[in-house]
């Protein structure tokens, strides 16, 4: 079993249960608990909140949102507040989003490591209780600070981690960074050349691989029957594969695969088109990028990611009986 285990929430669940959820699980010795904000349809804020107010020791991270939708000031108010309602217990994971739907609600994400960068150093400033000013290309800021007036004063202990894909992102993520989010829909050997350059990154920083945590994000579907656990993940990836170009190029899926889902799949996809398209995605490939099957099976897997510098699975349930996943892997 990994010593370190998470729980990832999308929007697959009624945001109440939830809430249950995430009480069962710190009950049974998970470490934390990761609310995505990737559609346009589920915030991360307000589900963090929540957790954050039913729990009492579990850490509340974002997995992850975006750099460019929220000015600088907001954010770092934002995680000084969930830092408010549960002390050292929240982690700000930061992503540079995608394309096409950046692109659809008029983001133009230019330069993305400048965009990131900057948004880390400034915000890990705030969140130190500096007053801050910075003139960079994206973030632009004069004489501002976190002005508390009631309540705690002193530098807030918020890790900063970006949900890094790319070479150049990854690199730089170990610069800057308290870690690295790893993606999901990626084998285990993905990680490897992501350590690589996480260490290079973190050399320039004068730092080393072991000062950065590396938690990942792994897609586990757990039933007892293993088809019906393989057939789950094959919906989700139908989707992923058609909507996130970028994960489908870091999982090694052929483009021709690539393009014959999207060419099924509306946006946004529906059950229907995706019930179309879902025989396009091999069994080898759900195998190959993702924990699903039988408990054996899923515990199995998650150790290969472990193995290639994991510090933390962060378990994505993408159906069936969640509280079965959380058994799988508990702690407690």
């Amino acid at each position: 079993m990994p010593e370190r285990v998470a729980l990832y929430l999308q929007d697959a669940h009624d945001l109440r249960d939830g809430l249950e959820y995430v009480k069962y699980a710190e009950q049974r010795g998970f470490e934390a608990v990761w609310q995505a904000e990737s559609r346009l349809v589920r915030d991360a804020i307000v589900p963090m909140a929540a957790y954050a107010a039913v729990t009492e020791r579990i850490k509340v991270g974002s997995g992850v949102i975006n750099n460019w939708t929220r000015n600088i000031g907001l954010l770092a108010a934002t995680f000084l507040t969930l830092d408010d309602l549960a002390p050292n217990r929240i982690i700000c994971g930061l992503g540079a989003w995608w394309d096409p739907l950046a692109r659809n609600v008029g983001i133009e994400r230019r330069k993305p490591l400048v965009a990131m960068r900057e948004t880390v150093i400034v915000m890990r400033r705030l969140l130190n209780m500096e007053r801050v000013t910075f003139h960079g290309e994206f973030v632009h800021v004069e004489g501002i600070e976190l002005d508390v007036v009631h309540g705690r004063r002193e530098p807030r202990n918020v890790p900063i981690l970006i949900g890094a894909t790319g070479d150049q992102m990854m690199e730089m993520t170990g610069e800057i960074a308290d870690g690295v989010v790893l993606n999901y829909c990626v084998p285990p050997e993905y990680n490897d050349r992501a350590l690589e350059l996480l260490e290079k990154g973190a050399r320039k920083a004068g730092r080393s691989l072991d000062d950065l945590d590396r938690p990942q994000l792994v897609v586990c579907s757990v039933d007892y029957d293993h088809d019906r656990a393989i057939d789950t993940t094959r919906e989700l990836l139908t989707q992923y594969l058609a909507q996130q170009p970028h994960i489908a190029k870091a999982s090694g899926v052929s483009q021709e695969v690539v393009a014959e889902i999207q060419s099924i799949l509306g946006w946004p996809a529906t059950k229907e088109q995706i019930q179309r398209a879902k025989h396009l995605v091999p069994e080898e490939l759900i195998h190959r990028i993702s924990a699903s099957g039988t408990p054996e099976e899923a515990r199995a897997k998650v150790k290969e990611y472990i193995r290639h510098g994991c510090t933390c699975p962060i378990l994505y349930p993408v159906g069936g009986d969640v509280k079965l996943l959380i058994d799988t892997f508990a702690q407690a």
